[in-house]
């Protein structure tokens, strides 16, 4: 399924009844990719889409540090995810470059084009210093939905 780039992002969403957030900066060096896939892992730890969202936040943090100002020396990304009952939101922000943000023109087997095929919703918008690219993931078809109802456990450090 492709996701919808033109879904409207998170802050016009309905709130759900409970979440749990985290944000952290990376340093933009392609070997802070794998932290940023730890990460991801530790938080979604027990969702039944954790693999997904771990491929995804890989593209775009590679992505960052490759592609933008981010991967320049001392620039940094930053990972936000936050899941909720049955989704998770995910997105990585870099600190610019020229792209414009559009999406309609990835092509497999990059990883924007990964990002619009595995995703339930998609798309870019401007951050503080350069593009923010999220998605979202929802339970794959299949998995009960109690075991989702319950929130995790403590907050990450």
């Amino acid at each position: 399924m492709m996701c919808n780039p033109t879904a409207p992002p998170a802050s016009r969403r309905p709130t759900p009844l409970w979440s749990r957030s985290c944000e952290r900066s990376f340093p933009g060096h392609l070997d802070q990719v794998r932290e940023a896939r730890a990460f991801m892992t530790r938080m979604l730890d027990g969702w039944p889409a954790a693999d997904d969202a771990v491929l995804l936040i890989s593209e775009l943090a590679t992505n960052a540090c490759t592609y933008t100002a981010s991967g320049t020396p001392g620039g940094t990304f930053t990972v936000r995810v936050a899941r909720f009952r049955g989704l998770v939101r995910a997105e990585v922000e870099d600190q610019g470059s020229t792209w414009d943000g559009n999406l309609s023109a990835a092509q497999p087997p990059h990883g924007l084009y990964l990002l619009q095929a595995l995703s339930a919703s998609c798309g870019t918008y401007p951050g503080a210093r350069g593009w923010v690219a999220w998605y979202t993931l929802a339970t794959p078809p299949g998995v009960a939905r109690h075991t989702l109802d319950t929130p995790p456990g403590p907050a990450l450090p």
